[in-house]
């Protein structure tokens, strides 16, 4: 495997891959047809030299992609919306109402997911001190149920026949990632012989983020439950800047230690990736 710097993820009915300086977007329409979108962007690492620093970097990338996935969701969404809210006039006005609600759907999905994995796996963890009263042993058993909540989580939205599509694409842009980071000819018929799987997954991120925060709050050791609760969201940037160093470095390793603990994240792949067919 040679590290090839292509990211992506899968979108409604298609496919975004993203490489250093530009991304494109395949979807799939009603009618068969494949309509794909080609732009440049400029990283905010080009732009500002503390965007280059350790953790600091992870911090900046996960915004970045938020952003750009939010966009490429929300274009792939467009094709397949009621006819007569399908018009492409692509006003100013239209745009910003578009970028409006673009942007409190991105809030909304946060404070969702703040209050689903970091907050619940909390409050429930804390209703047990009577009979667990250590705080480090309370904070192994909130990261416990964080990793259940999660697993649960996603097998449960896996049921989903739309959902279900949305993870063969996924896996279709892992298959091809892995189909060039092999060296082989971007084919079908190679892209289909390789793996689903791959080490640089948002999958295997979203592991390493729990696994970083269970890590970090076994040895803050703060007593007042307020306080607690604001570090969990305080640390969150820098909980995802330190996951995003261990996926690169994962990206580009592939030593012993770099295998067994991407192992589990890579396990999490099978609930999130299906296999696509041709």
């Amino acid at each position: 495997m040679k590290y090839s710097g292509i990211g992506g993820q899968a979108v409604i009915e298609g496919v975004m891959m993203k490489g250093k300086s530009r991304y494109a977007v395949s979807v799939r329409k009603p009618d068969g047809q494949i309509e794909v979108k080609v732009e440049d962007y400029k990283s905010l690492k080009e732009k500002y030299a503390i965007a280059k620093l350790p953790i600091i970097r992870g911090i900046f990338a996960f915004a970045e992609s938020l952003k750009m996935g939010m966009g490429t969701l929300n274009y792939s969404a467009s094709f397949w919306e009621e006819e007569e809210e399908k018009e492409k006039e692509s006003s100013k006005e239209n745009q910003k109402t578009n970028d409006l609600w673009m942007g409190l759907a991105l809030v909304a999905a946060i404070i969702v997911a703040i209050g689903l994995f970091v907050l619940l796996p909390f409050f429930i963890s804390e209703k047990l001190h009577k009979i667990v009263p250590s705080i480090q042993l309370r904070g192994l058993i909130e990261g416990v149920i964080r990793v259940a909540l999660f697993v649960g989580y996603v097998k449960a939205i896996s049921l989903l026949e739309d959902i279900r599509r949305v993870f063969m694409y996924h896996g279709a842009e892992h298959k091809c990632i892995n189909c060039i980071e092999k060296g082989r000819p971007l084919t079908v018929y190679n892209a289909m012989k390789s793996s689903r799987i791959h080490k640089r997954c948002g999958t295997s991120f979203l592991f390493f983020v729990i696994f970083v925060s269970i890590i970090l709050f076994f040895f803050i050791r703060v007593s007042n439950p307020v306080y607690r609760v604001l570090l969990r969201i305080a640390l969150i940037p820098v909980i995802a800047g330190i996951s995003y160093e261990i996926i690169r470095l994962a990206g580009r390793s592939d030593n012993i230690l770099i295998r067994i603990i991407s192992a589990p994240g890579m396990w999490l792949q099978k609930l999130t990736t299906k296999d696509p067919d041709e």
